[in-house]
C-alpha cells in the first residue's frame, strides 16, 4: 500500500537510491503470493440505505436559511454557518477579502467586543473554527446544549454587528497574520504549486484564477471603508445559511434564531460568480525548481463541478487511477516497475469548476521524463478501456463507507446539509451523490474521462533545485495610506444570555473480556452509526528501537500491510474497498498500533483481514526493497521540511542519545540503518513485540460485546507467542543536565523560521498532569495563550503559535512550536522567553484565565467525547497512563477543584524555561545577527545534518 504518515512530524513521501538487501530466508514474492479466499461482503446498496440526515428548514423574514437536524446522542448542538461568498466572487483589485474576513470575524463585533475565540473558549466548544474556499466562507462550533443561546448571540452579532469593531488598528494587525499564514504554506517543500497551476489553467479574468489567500498587495492596499464595504455586500443574512445540527428540534430552534438572527438586515443578494469550464487551447508544459527531496510530476485538468453530472464518473476515475491504495498508478509505477515512490489522482469539484490532478513522485536515480512518457501511456490507456466492474464497485463501497463514518459527528452531519443547501439548494444532495456512487458503470467513467481528460493538459515538473524568485509577502504589512472612514453607528441589543448548567460528561461504561489466548480486551458501545473500530495496541513504538537500529519498527511496520503469507498488497488492499473498511498500522514514541475502522456489518471479514496484516507478515524480498527505498526517501524529504528537521534535532539535544526518547520524533531512523537492515532482522523485530503476549485489544462498537468477543477470538484467539524473547525497552540512561542554548539549522530561502524549543519535565505520563495541563492552557497551549496572543494577536509575526506538554508514557518533554516571519525571529526568541518568565515568576494565571480554563475544561467534554474514534482513544490512552475507567468521567469536577494557586504551583515546579534547548530552522544569512544578539550559545548547522 501507499507509504503512510507514521510520525509525529509530517513526513512528505519521496525516494532514494535503494540498497541491496542481504536475503537470507526464502519469503513468497508480490507476484506469487497465493491468493486468500474472497472474504464475504455486504451490499453497497445495504451500506447506502443506511444513511439518512433526517432534517426541517424553514426562512427568517430577512432571507437567513436554517436548518435543523435532531440527534440526541450528547448533549451538544453543532452551530454551523455558511456564507455565500469565497475567493472566486472577488473582483480584480480585492483579491484575498473573503479570507482575510475569516480573520476579522474572529476578532469580536460590537456587543462582544474583544476575542471571539475567548468568548467561545467559555463555552467549552469542540469543532470551533471558520475556513475559506474558493466558492464558501463557513464559521462552525459544537457547544454544549445550554451554551446554544450565548452561541448563537455570538455568531448572530458578527453577522450584523461586526464593522464597529474593525478599526484601522485591527485589519492592520490581521493583514499582517495572513502574511504569515501564506509564508508559512510558501515556505514547504512544493509550497508554490498551486499558484502556478491556478495561473496556467484559467485565463486572466476566471474567478477561479488566484488563490484564495489572495495577493498581498490587494491586501495592503485596502483601505478600511474598502474592506468593510466588502462585507456589508456579502455577509447579510439573506447570504447564509445555518445549520443547528445535534441536542435541539426545530420547535426549540426557531424562536431562538428569530430572536438572535431576526433583526438583522438583509444584504444585497451575491449571486455566485459565474464560471466556464476553460480549455487550454494547447498542452502547457512548466518546469520549476524549489528545496525538494524528489522530482514530482503532475497533470491537471479543469473539468465540470459538483452540480454536474459528470463529477461522479470523474471522482470515480481519479479513484481507480491513483486514489485507491489498489489503484493502477500504485500496481504499476509503485509497485511492478518501481519507478515511483508515491502517485496520486483526485478529483477536487467546486461548485463552477472542479480539478482532477495527477501526481507522481519520481524514484530518485530514475529519468523523470521516461517515468513522464509511461505515466501518459497509462493514462492514455485508462481513458481508451476505463475501470473494470470490480475497481467501480471497490471505490463506491469505499466513499460510502467514509461517508457513514463522517457522519458520527453533529458537525460533519451540519456541513452535509449545509453545502447541499448552498451549493444545490437541497439539503439532501448527498443522497444523490450516493445513489450516483452506487450506480455507476465503468461505461459513464470511460465517457467521461473521453469527453474531458483528451483535452489539452497541464504538464508541471518539479525538480529539486534552487527556488526561483516569486512574489513573496512583505516583511511587514505596508497598510494603505490611513482615510478616515465613515464611523459606525453601533446598535445596543439584548444583553448577552448566560449559559445555562452544563452537566458532566456521562462516559460509556467500559466492559472486558479475555480471549483464549489470553489478549485482553477493553470495549465501550457506542450506537451512533453502524461502525466498529478497533485498536490493537502493543508495548512497543519508536521508542522500541535499539540505538543501533534506529528506523527498524518504523519500517517493520510499514512492511505489515505490504504483503502476507495469503495476500499480496494489492490484494490486501483491494479487500479493504471492498469491505469498506480501514486497515492502518503505526506507531507512537510508546506503542505500534493496528486499527481497523469498519462497518458492523462487515466487521467478521474485516477482522480477518486485520488478523492477516498483523500475524503473517510475508516480509517479501521485493516489498523489503521497496520500502527500504520509501524510508530512505523519507528521510531525504525531512531535510527539506521545516517541521520534520526540528523534529530530529531536539530530541536528542534535550533527551540525550542514550534514551528512548532521544531520538527523532518522526521515528524515521537513520540512512545508516535503513540501508543495512536484513529481514532477518525485520522478522526478529515483528516477532519480539508485535505478538499476543504484548497486546490489548481495544473496541468501540454499535454491537454488543457478546457479539464482538467471538468475532475477535475467530480472528485472535489461536495466535500464539513465537519462541522469541518478549522485547523489554531500557529507560535506566540518565536524562543529561540541560544546557540553554540554540541551535540553528541553515535553511536557505525560508521566508518564516521554525522555532522549535523545550526541555524535559521532571514528570511522567503516569504521572496527574491535571493541573500542569490546565496551567499550559494559560501559558501555551490555548489560541488565548499568552505566547500566542503576544506573537499572533498582538505582534502579529506568527500565524499562530504553540507550547504543549507532549504527554509520554514516561519522562515528557514541553516543547514550544513558532513559526515566525525571518525577519523577527530574534525578536520572538526574546519574546517567548519574556513570556514564559512572566508567567513563571510574578504573572500567573489570573482570575479571568482561571474561569475560562475551568470553563473550557470541563464544558467540552461532551465533544470532545462525541464520536467513538475519540472514545477509543480514550480507552487506549487511560491503558498507556495507567488511569482508571473512569477517568474521563472524573474530569469535570477533577478541573472545576483546581485553583490558580495550584496551576502555577504546577508550572511553576515543572517548567523552568533557562533550561530550553531552542532550535530554529531558518535562513541563516539572514537569521544569525539577530541569534547572536541575544546572548545566548549558538551553534550552526547546515540543513542536511
Amino acid at each position: 500500500m501507499r507509504l503512510r504518515s507514521v510520525s509525529l512530524a509530517a513526513l512528505l513521501v519521496a525516494m532514494s537510491p535503494v540498497a541491496v538487501l542481504a536475503q537470507t530466508q526464502a519469503a513468497p514474492s508480490a507476484a506469487t503470493t497465493p491468493q486468500a479466499a474472497e472474504l464475504p461482503a455486504a451490499p453497497v446498496s445495504q451500506l447506502v440505505s443506511e444513511v439518512n440526515i433526517p432534517w426541517t428548514r424553514f426562512q427568517l423574514d430577512n432571507g437567513l436559511t436554517v436548518i435543523v437536524h435532531e440527534d440526541r446522542k450528547a448533549p451538544v448542538v453543532a452551530v454551523s454557518v455558511w456564507y455565500n461568498v469565497g475567493s472566486k466572487d472577488e473582483p480584480a483589485g480585492s483579491t484575498g477579502f473573503a479570507h482575510l474576513f475569516e480573520h476579522l470575524m474572529f476578532g469580536g463585533s460590537e456587543n462582544a467586543p474583544g476575542s471571539y475565540l475567548g468568548r467561545m473558549r467559555n463555552l467549552g466548544p469542540s469543532n470551533l473554527n471558520g475556513t475559506t474556499w474558493f466558492d464558501r466562507t463557513n464559521y462552525f462550533q459544537t457547544v454544549p446544549t445550554p451554551a446554544l443561546e450565548q452561541a448563537l448571540f455570538l455568531e448572530s452579532d458578527r453577522m450584523g454587528y461586526l464593522l464597529g469593531e474593525v478599526g484601522q488598528d485591527v485589519l492592520d494587525l490581521q493583514r499582517g497574520v495572513v502574511q504569515n499564514e501564506k509564508r508559512q504554506g510558501d515556505n514547504q517543500p512544493y509550497g508554490l504549486v498551486q499558484y502556478a497551476r491556478l495561473e496556467a489553467l484559467f485565463p486572466e479574468g476566471h474567478p477561479y484564477r488566484h488563490s484564495t489567500i489572495g495577493s498581498m498587495a490587494d491586501l495592503d492596499a485596502a483601505s478600511l471603508e474598502t474592506v468593510r464595504n466588502w462585507f456589508r455586500e456579502n455577509y447579510g443574512p439573506n447570504n447564509a445559511v445555518v445549520v443547528l445540527s445535534g441536542d435541539i428540534d426545530e420547535a426549540t430552534a426557531r424562536p431562538l434564531m428569530e430572536r438572535y438572527f431576526g433583526s438583522i438586515a438583509r444584504g444585497p443578494v451575491n449571486t455566485p460568480a459565474e464560471a466556464d469550464v476553460p480549455t487550454l487551447p494547447a498542452p502547457v508544459v512548466q518546469v520549476m525548481h524549489d528545496r525538494v527531496a524528489t522530482t514530482r510530476l503532475s497533470r491537471s485538468w479543469v473539468v465540470p463541478g459538483l452540480l454536474s453530472d459528470d463529477a461522479v464518473p470523474l471522482s470515480v476515475a481519479a479513484s481507480v487511477l491513483g486514489g485507491l491504495a489498489s489503484s493502477r498508478l500504485d500496481n504499476i509505477l509503485v509497485r511492478d516497475e518501481q519507478t515511483a515512490v508515491q502517485v496520486s489522482s483526485s478529483m477536487q469539484d467546486f461548485h463552477r469548476v472542479g480539478f482532477f490532478d495527477i501526481s507522481v513522485n519520481v524514484k530518485p536515480g530514475v529519468d523523470a521524463a521516461e517515468v513522464g512518457r509511461r505515466l501518459d501511456a497509462i493514462v492514455a490507456d485508462f481513458i481508451q478501456n476505463g475501470p473494470t466492474d470490480e475497481e467501480v464497485a471497490r471505490v463506491a463501497t469505499q466513499y460510502v463507507s467514509q461517508r457513514i463514518q463522517s457522519l458520527e459527528q453533529v458537525n460533519g452531519k451540519a456541513n452535509v446539509l449545509a453545502e447541499g443547501q448552498l451549493y444545490a439548494g437541497d439539503p439532501d444532495h448527498y443522497k444523490k451523490e450516493l445513489a450516483e456512487y452506487a450506480s455507476v458503470t465503468p461505461a459513464e467513467v470511460r465517457s467521461v474521462m473521453q469527453r474531458w481528460l483528451t483535452r489539452p493538459v497541464y504538464d508541471l515538473t518539479v525538480a529539486p533545485g534552487e527556488r526561483e524568485a516569486y512574489a513573496e509577502a512583505a516583511a511587514s504589512p505596508s497598510g494603505a495610506a490611513p482615510v478616515p472612514a465613515a464611523e459606525i453607528q453601533r446598535v445596543e441589543r439584548m444583553p448577552m444570555p448566560e449559559i445555562g448548567q452544563v452537566p458532566d460528561l456521562v462516559f460509556p461504561s467500559v466492559e472486558r473480556a479475555t480471549l483464549s489466548n489470553g489478549i485482553k480486551v477493553v470495549y465501550a458501545h457506542v450506537d451512533t452509526v453502524p461502525v466498529t473500530r478497533v485498536g490493537i495496541d502493543f508495548n512497543a513504538g519508536y521508542a522500541a528501537d535499539a540505538a543501533n537500529r534506529l528506523g527498524a519498527q518504523a519500517m517493520m511496520i510499514d512492511l505489515l500491510d505490504e504483503g502476507t503469507t495469503t495476500r499480496n498488497a494489492n490484494q490486501l488492499a483491494e479487500e479493504e474497498e471492498r469491505l469498506g473498511a480501514s486497515v492502518n498500522v503505526g506507531a507512537s514514541m510508546d506503542r505500534t498500533s493496528a486499527d481497523l475502522s469498519a462497518v458492523s456489518a462487515n466487521l467478521g471479514s474485516s477482522l480477518t483481514l486485520l488478523a492477516d496484516v498483523v500475524r503473517n507478515p510475508a516480509f517479501a524480498p521485493a516489498e523489503i526493497e521497496r520500502i527500504r527505498g520509501a524510508r530512505l526517501a523519507a528521510l531525504a524529504s525531512e531535510a527539506t521540511q521545516p517541521g520534520a528537521m526540528a523534529a530530529r534535532a531536539l530530541p536528542p539535544l534535550i533527551y540525550g542519545e542514550g534514551s528512548p526518547y532521544g531520538r527523532s520524533f518522526t521515528g524515521t531512523g537513520d540512512t545508516a540503518t535503513i540501508t543495512a537492515l536484513t529481514r532477518d532482522e525485520l522478522v526478529a523485530t515483528h516477532d519480539a513485540w508485535i505478538r499476543p503476549d504484548n497486546a490489548t485489544i481495544f473496541v468501540v462498537s454499535d454491537l454488543p460485546l457478546s457479539q464482538v468477543t467471538p468475532q475477535l477470538e475467530t480472528a485472535f484467539g489461536d495466535w500464539r507467542a513465537p519462541s522469541a524473547a518478549k522485547g523489554a525497552k531500557d529507560f535506566a540512561a540518565a536524562i543529561p543536565a540541560p544546557t540553554n542554548r540554540i541551535v540553528l539549522i541553515d535553511r536557505p530561502q525560508s521566508p518564516q523560521s521554525l522555532i522549535y524549543g523545550g526541555a524535559v519535565l521532571p514528570v511522567s505520563g503516569t504521572d496527574d498532569l491535571l493541573a500542569l495541563n490546565a496551567a499550559n492552557v494559560t501559558l501555551g497551549s490555548d489560541f488565548l495563550s499568552r505566547i500566542n496572543s503576544d506573537l499572533r494577536e498582538t505582534k502579529g509575526w506568527s500565524y499562530g503559535v504553540r507550547g504543549t506538554v507532549n504527554t509520554l508514557e514516561h519522562r515528557v518533554p514541553y516543547i514550544v512550536n513558532a513559526p515566525v516571519q525571518a525577519n523577527r525571529t530574534g525578536e520572538s526568541v526574546a519574546a517567548l522567553i519574556a513570556q514564559y518568565d512572566r508567567f513563571l515568576g510574578a504573572e500567573g494565571v489570573q482570575p479571568n484565565e482561571l474561569e475560562r480554563t475551568i470553563n473550557g475544561n470541563t464544558r467540552s467534554l461532551a465533544g470532545g467525547y462525541e464520536t467513538s474514534g475519540q472514545i477509543l482513544g480514550a480507552l487506549r490512552s487511560n491503558a498507556l497512563y495507567g488511569r482508571p475507567d473512569d477517568y474521563q468521567a472524573t474530569l469535570a469536577s477533577r478541573t472545576r477543584a483546581l485553583t490558580a494557586a495550584q496551576m502555577d504551583e504546577a508550572a511553576r515546579r515543572d517548567i523552568h524555561p533557562d533550561q530550553f534547548v531552542w532550535v530554529v530552522v531558518g535562513d541563516a544569512s539572514v537569521v544569525r545577527p539577530q541569534l547572536e544578539a541575544l546572548g545566548l550559545p549558538l551553534e550552526v548547522r547546515p540543513a542536511a545534518q
